[in-house]
């Protein structure tokens, strides 16, 4: 397990930048998993029905995505403590074998009280922001 301190722990710190590539059969195992069988989800004729630019990733899978760069830094999922965001933007994942790429970089943003950070997180697609306000509180 890392061992993460507040001493060595200072506003401005960057965790590792991740890139995560999501393909269709991604969307098809998280769906399974989750139980979120939405069509806008697998069908393209239903999701451009409804305007959506096409299948999109779940909100959820990219929350999770995004998570996983905080996890990671703090070495053990148990130290986050909050975790949230807002969704902004639809993550569109073509039929194809290249797929989505989401982009995730964090910093820490603030010292909190307990031995506590705040980690706020940029996530983007294709150069546009698909989670605002994505902030994880870590427990040191």
């Amino acid at each position: 397990m890392v061992s993460l301190t507040v001493e060595d722990t200072a506003v401005g710190t960057a965790l590792p930048a991740q890139a995560f590539s999501i393909r269709r059969a991604d969307l098809v195992r998280y769906a399974g998993a989750s139980g979120d069988f939405n069509v806008i989800h697998w069908n393209e004729r239903v999701a451009t029905s409804v305007g959506l630019p096409g299948v999109i990733a779940h909100g959820m899978f990219t929350m999770a995505l995004a998570a996983r760069v905080v996890t990671d830094w703090a070495g053990d999922p148990a130290r986050v403590v909050e975790y949230g965001v807002r969704f902004t933007r639809p993550v569109p994942v073509p039929d194809d074998d290249t797929g989505a790429t989401v982009e995730v970089t964090g910093v820490v943003a603030a010292v909190l009280e307990n031995d506590r950070v705040r980690v706020d997180l940029t996530v983007s697609q294709a150069g546009a922001k698909v989670l605002g306000r994505a902030q994880a509180v870590v427990q040191l």
